[in-house]
């Protein structure tokens, strides 16, 4: 291949007619060049690309992608023919134009999802977007066979979001070894931290492209204290070396979000200027600006941060969503309230019905919830180079809990309600959660409570329909007279039973 010649990857739905390009709105514009492989690639050589239409110029980093290939990768956010022109220290790779037209996005494609009016989140062409999300550590650190059965559980709709490491994870339950490293070197601890594994990086893109096909967001989790290989305790130069590529590199997917940590406050060789730091690098190289949030163990970060977009949070205690929003002023995200599950440690042993509740707590107190699940099964399903069970919270799979279809009723629920729903004290003085629309709409949740009825004060110039929703059961029952001002309504006497009230 002649050095310095062009070559395009058009990722998805590309198409070149007459010698145009055509790049789809929020989707990847590729440019890949043939450079130098002598020395270190990754180091010696610096690429970047300047992506021009009419008063907008965004600047993003390029990468070494290995085997003599460097690439800059683009996400258009405007439709429209962008001009381009690249920078570099290596003379073939410097001054390379070229241009594409950004089309229309289809119907399916909402573009990359951002916070809006301050507590909630949507989609760039502003269709609202509300995280039910669950956790899969280390799934995309496991062989295809199963991955694609952990993506074929998940084409069934119950989560958009999925919580995800980038390093491997070592922790029980999880103690194979991955299939890639991220670092040149040997295994487990003679590692070349001057130079990536880019086989290891395009693993991961590929389950990020898989988790967008299915409309699901991928929160990669950018560092985290369950280590055995070194990849915890990196210097700030490697740190920073990380980090510059793994932006370069998945920043231009649309479904990318950045948590800075699982559990930043049990990684002990960081301080909290070290988190700072690491928050302000992702905000400022960042030049598609995705989500960024940092997850936490017994100790909250503080979330006001301005770099921070969301609160994310680990507790049991998601009816405090309703404090938590107006504490940090931001969507806030239980990204860990404990799991379903029946394994030794308490974080992992909740029954479904106590982790459906948590998520109906949750929403109904103006926040959102994330699910995970921790079964031990007598005959657990094997999978080539497997010798451990197969967990779901750790390896993905299938999932054996009864939690996820109320998950997903709630967010059928959720997702048919009027947008920007917030906190409405309905229940005066009883221990009920509500959200709603005031006046119009009304979504309540009775706890593991079993009234036989409740009086609730509705607007006296109006009539409402009344549903009593099982949450468990998944039914939703009319009430048949209309309802207005102050009203008793009678209910079926058992737990997990909500109410919506819908103006007529």
């Amino acid at each position: 291949m002649k050095i310095g010649k062009v070559l395009f990857v058009l990722f998805f739905c590309a198409r070149a007619l007459h010698g145009q390009i055509n790049i789809e709105k929020w989707k990847i514009f590729e440019l890949a060049l043939s450079g130098p492989t002598s020395g270190n690639p990754f180091k010696d050589v610096h690429l970047s690309g300047q992506f021009i239409q009419d008063n907008d110029t965004i600047l993003v980093p390029g990468f070494y992608d290995g085997e003599g290939i460097f690439k800059i990768r683009f996400m258009a956010h405007k439709e429209g023919r962008w001009n381009y022109v690249t920078t570099s220290n290596y003379k073939n790779l410097d001054n390379k134009k070229g241009n594409f037209v950004c089309t229309p996005a289809h119907k399916d494609n909402h573009g990359p999802v951002a916070v809006k009016d301050t507590f909630y989140l949507a989609y760039a062409d502003g269709n609202p977007y509300y995280p039910f999300g669950t956790t899969c550590y280390g799934w995309v650190h496991q062989g295809d066979s199963l991955a694609m059965v952990t993506l074929k559980t998940l084409s069934k709709g119950y989560f958009n979001k999925m919580r995800m490491c980038i390093f491997p994870k070592s922790y029980d339950w999880n103690n194979n070894e991955p299939l890639y490293y991220p670092f040149a070197g040997t295994p487990l601890k003679n590692w070349n931290f001057s130079k990536l594994n880019p086989e290891f990086f395009r693993n991961i893109e590929k389950r990020i492209k898989q988790l967008d096909s299915l409309g699901i967001q991928a929160d990669l989790i950018v560092f985290h204290p369950y280590d055995r290989w070194g990849f915890s305790t990196l210097d700030r130069s490697t740190e920073d070396f990380y980090i510059k590529y793994i932006i370069a590199r998945f920043a231009a997917f649309k479904n990318v979000w950045w948590s800075m940590a699982n559990e930043y406050d049990f990684m002990n060789s960081k301080k909290l200027s070290d988190w700072d730091y690491y928050i302000e690098q992702f905000a400022k190289r960042d030049k598609f600006h995705h989500l960024i949030g940092i997850h936490n163990g017994v100790k909250f970060y503080d979330h006001t941060n301005p770099l921070i977009t969301h609160a994310s949070i680990q507790s049991e205690d998601t009816y405090r969503a309703k404090e938590y929003r107006m504490k940090y002023m931001k969507p806030v995200v239980f990204d860990e309230c404990r799991y379903e599950g029946n394994i030794p440690w308490s974080w992992g042993d909740l029954t479904a019905q106590s982790l459906t509740e948590k998520f109906w707590r949750g929403v109904t107190n103006g926040g959102y919830v994330g699910h995970g699940e921790t079964y031990i099964t007598e005959n657990p399903v094997k999978f080539p180079n497997e010798s451990s069970e197969i967990m779901w919270w750790s390896k993905g799979g299938v999932l054996r809990g009864e939690s996820p279809e109320r998950i997903k009723f709630l967010r059928s629920i959720i997702e048919s309600a009027p947008l920007h729903m917030k906190p409405i004290p309905l229940f005066t003085w009883m221990p009920f959660s509500c959200i709603g629309v005031e006046g119009e709409y009304y979504l309540g949740y009775l706890n593991d409570a079993q009234p036989r009825s409740i009086v609730i004060d509705l607007p006296k110039d109006a009539f409402y329909q009344v549903e009593i929703i099982d949450t468990w059961n998944m039914t939703i029952t009319p009430v048949q007279k209309k309802f207005s001002g102050h009203s008793l309504i009678e209910l079926p006497a058992k737990p997990y039973i909500a109410i919506r009230i819908v103006k007529q």
